[in-house]
């Protein structure tokens, strides 16, 4: 029995070959298991559709990643105790390498996806998750680049020269897509910072309109007379911007001028008409009403409230009614609104005689 296990075949023993097939007959088994017996007694717990969900979920990565592993790292195994040779070893130490480094990549990348997208739907929301794409194809285009050249150092190639050349490279590309670079950036700092989402109404630079789509270089808006504004990224990031969407409530002013004919309990009067004009209606709150001033031509009168909502049209009909209401109250207390006018006095003198 000694003699036959120290027969020699193609450069290896017969127990060397005897154990590397162990292994992967042992590595078999274990595979067979988990995918079995292992994932079934798990569907059988599984009690609503959420956690049916989650499973699938988890065999679906189990035979992505875990099965295709454990398959590699057997093999590797087995083949430890098997030599064909220094080039032949050298080769399949090259294959497993790239191919091991696939994988890895390949997990580091899909658990970076679904940590992020997990992480917005449950934090940001929905919308998040969709605007969440470019950041992760910027994330697995650095990881694939950092992968090869740790590969390629792994293999015996100097990356030195490599890293070297792509420094020099990068700065070249940096210099002449600065624009671009720069809308990029700010697309992150749009991203993180949110200043403004789909569908705020903001403005900048005496333009505005709503937030239809936030994009790698540019956003664009639907402005109120309809036609689209399509804006750099950096433009938006780098100027005053007032998003109304984000109001949350809208102070007004407004003044009631008034002619000098009106009586005194007129003017007292008025201050609480007006008052009980805005505070009837649900969505405002009566800040002040004040005798503000002698005018040139009429008795001035400021108002402050709020509406508790940042929609225009809402403050355009609220307001709308409180002008028809004051107009109704005026009428019925006599009192008459001014209008610029101007009163010239003419004195007579005495012709000498």
């Amino acid at each position: 029995m000694a003699e036959l296990l120290e027969k020699k075949f193609w450069g290896n023993t017969v127990e060397e070959y005897f154990l590397a097939a162990s292994i992967l007959i042992v590595a078999i088994v274990i595979i067979f298991l988990i995918k079995t017996i292992v994932l079934r007694r798990f569907r059988k717990k599984c009690k609503n559709q959420q956690q049916r969900v989650s499973l699938e979920f988890i065999v679906r990565n189990v035979n992505r990643f875990i099965i295709p592993a454990l398959c590699l790292g057997s093999i590797y195994m087995a083949l430890e105790f098997l030599s064909f040779g220094p080039k032949a070893d050298k080769i399949i130490n090259v294959i497993y390498v790239i191919i091991a480094s696939w994988f890895a990549l390949r997990f580091i990348i899909t658990a970076i996806d679904i940590s992020l997208n997990n992480y917005f739907q449950k934090f940001k929301g929905k919308e998040d998750s969709k605007k969440v794409k470019p950041l992760i194809s910027f994330i697995n285009f650095f990881v694939w680049i950092t992968g090869l050249l740790f590969l390629l150092d792994n293999l015996g190639f100097q990356i030195s020269t490599i890293v070297a050349g792509l420094g020099i490279t990068g700065i070249a590309v940096a210099l002449a897509a600065q624009a671009l670079l720069g809308d990029l950036f700010s697309y992150f700092v749009i991203f993180f910072d949110r200043p403004f989402e789909i569908g705020d109404f903001i403005v900048f630079d005496g333009f505005s309109g709503s937030i239809e789509k936030i994009g790698i270089k540019t956003t664009k808006l639907r402005s109120l007379s309809g036609e689209q504004l399509i804006v750099a990224n950096s433009k938006l990031t780098n100027t005053l911007l007032r998003n109304y969407k984000r109001m949350e409530k809208r102070r007004i002013v407004f003044n009631i001028n008034v002619t000098y004919k009106t009586t005194t309990e007129q003017l007292k009067l008025i201050p609480q008409l007006v008052k009980g004009i805005i505070k009837s209606f649900e969505l405002t709150e009566f800040d002040r009403g004040n005798f503000q001033q002698f005018g040139d031509s009429s008795l001035v009168f400021e108002f402050v409230y709020f509406i508790l909502s940042s929609d225009y049209n809402l403050y355009m009909d609220t307001q709308e009614k409180i002008n028809l209401g004051v107009y109704e109250q005026f009428q019925k207390s006599g009192i008459e609104f001014a209008f610029p006018s101007r009163s010239i006095f003419i004195n007579e003198v005495e012709k000498q005689k």
